[in-house]
């Protein structure tokens, strides 16, 4: 703390809490109060993120031969403490971050759930056993860790993220460096912090605060390094994929998405209306799974329109503690600058502005990062507002004449995170199903609330095959070893020796 009672929050390396090589720190405010001066965190520089690594690299070796369930036991207990603290937690990303206070205990949950599902996976890392095709030898296949992990995580869910990433490299046996975006450095500090408490040993788990060009960098080239997990825009991930690639490290990639929700003729309104306020404000439209396209059957179009509209205009917009607020701020000014400047676009592009549409600055919003929420209706597929990612509060409606319409319309953008349809025609949504070229689907509900124990990730632009959460996140952090053991006391060929 200093004079006026703001922390200062230091780096983790080597199971030291340690200032920046360079002394230098930045601020941490609130987006809903810009007065609010949450903190002060290190502002780190590639000789940071080289101890760092160096740290995790020497930690590596004891960590791997921790037998995978007592690996597991210590993420359990950060699991239990994750619990006890989940309030403090969950008001601290909403005063950083800005997302309601409801939401941010969700942001939490996740990463409480995402700890008792990985410390289960201590016991659970199966391998194959197969036979052989010749007599007298055994056949079978293990996971085992690659070694240090570069994570590099986003500001919209400062926890649920890190979770996803971190607890699934740990149980692996893996160790890792986490640089966090420099929006939401305090939940990422309180994550690690509670894992730090729960016994993780030393150096298995790092954290450095500071800019992407400085620490990321020092990541992705470092030959040390053997696995970056990022999720950001497409935009940088490309960066990341090039820069990691002299070194033939494993990159996982998490990128952005323009989702949609269809809306059949035969759908229960009501509920596709709630369910598209959810999906295209929740998070302030901050989720690469937002809802920021709806296409509707144009037999029920005026009518979904009107309803929807008049929904989206009383939402309560402003700070997230508040718990009558429905939408909080824009992450930050740039964040909001780029709402702004995409309203603009879909002006300009002929689209109806049918709420919306307009920064909130003055009174209660002056200190804030506030933008209305937005719905631009008539909209062209192939309008930019239609086929940009703007991770602000707009949204997009489109009418449609036919199912093979609105399959068209959902797959013609670059990304395929998320889809949703809404019908009570059940040959139809399996149709959808099938048809939507995407990572996750879902039947009459929005397209975001993906659940931990199922694989997450997308299609196209949004990803590059590997998926989070569920088992398969284990396959982004291990390798498979094929092992043969022949017991037949003399020299077997395999594809020779078979008659």
């Amino acid at each position: 703390m200093n004079e006026l009672g703001v922390p200062t929050c230091q780096n983790l390396i080597g199971g030291e809490w340690v200032p920046a090589a360079s002394g230098e720190v930045f601020e941490n405010r609130n987006p809903a109060d810009t007065g609010d001066l949450i903190g002060y965190f290190a502002k780190s520089s590639r000789t940071d993120a080289e101890r760092a690594v160096d740290a995790a690299a020497r930690a590596f070796e004891p960590w791997r031969l921790v037998p995978a369930p007592k690996r597991a036991e210590i993420l359990f207990r950060a699991a239990q403490l994750l619990v006890e603290r989940k309030e403090r937690l969950a008001r601290d990303m909403t005063r950083e971050m800005g997302k309601v206070l409801e939401e941010a205990r969700g942001d939490v949950q996740e990463a409480i759930d995402m700890a008792f599902f990985m410390a289960g996976e201590g016991r659970r890392q199966h391998g194959q056993t197969a036979p052989s095709e010749l007599r007298d030898k055994f056949a079978m296949s293990i996971r085992q860790p690659i070694g240090v992990c570069g994570i590099i995580t986003p500001w919209n869910f400062p926890m649920a993220i890190p979770s996803w990433k971190i607890l699934p490299a740990l149980v692996c046996g893996d160790t890792v460096v986490l640089k966090p975006a420099t929006l939401t450095p305090l939940s990422a500090w309180n994550f690690v912090k509670v894992l730090e408490d729960a016994g993780l040993p030393p150096g298995v788990l790092n954290l450095v605060t500071g800019g992407g060009g400085d620490v990321g960098n020092a990541l992705l080239e470092s030959p040390v390094v053997s696995v970056v997990s990022f999720t950001g825009s497409t935009e940088v991930g490309r960066t990341v994929s090039t820069k990691a690639a002299p070194t033939f490290k494993k990159v996982h990639l998490e990128m952005g998405g323009k989702n949609i929700i269809v809306v059949m003729d035969d759908a229960d309104l009501a509920l596709a209306v709630d369910g598209c306020v959810w999906g295209g404000f929740g998070t302030t439209g901050q989720r690469c799974t937002a809802a920021s396209r709806v296409a509707v059957h144009r037999k029920v179009y005026e009518a979904f329109v009107d309803q929807y509209v008049r929904q989206v205009r009383t939402l309560k917009v402003g700070d997230g503690l508040d718990p009558s607020v429905q939408m909080g701020p824009s992450v930050s000014r740039g964040q909001v600058e780029t709402v702004m400047h995409y309203v603009g676009v879909g002006r300009a592009e002929g689209a109806t502005l049918a709420c919306g549409g307009h920064a909130l600055d003055t009174g209660a919003y002056a200190k804030g990062f506030f933008h209305e929420p937005t719905v631009f209706t008539d909209v062209h597929p192939q309008m930019r507002i239609a086929q940009e990612e703007i991770f602000g509060p707009v949204v997009s409606v489109m009418p449609f004449e036919s199912f093979e319409e609105a399959v068209a319309i959902a797959n013609g953008v670059e990304y395929g995170l998320s889809a949703s349809i809404y019908t009570r025609d059940i040959n139809l949504a399996f149709r959808a199903m099938r048809d939507l070229h995407t990572g996750l689907f879902y039947v009459n509900a929005p397209t975001i609330g993906a659940e931990i124990h199922l694989p997450f990730g997308g299609t196209k632009n949004t990803g590059n095959g590997h998926r989070e959460a569920g088992e398969a996140a284990l396959d982004v952090f291990s390798e498979w070893k094929s092992i043969y053991v022949d017991f037949s006391g003399r020299l077997q060929r395999a594809q020779i020796d078979t008659e």
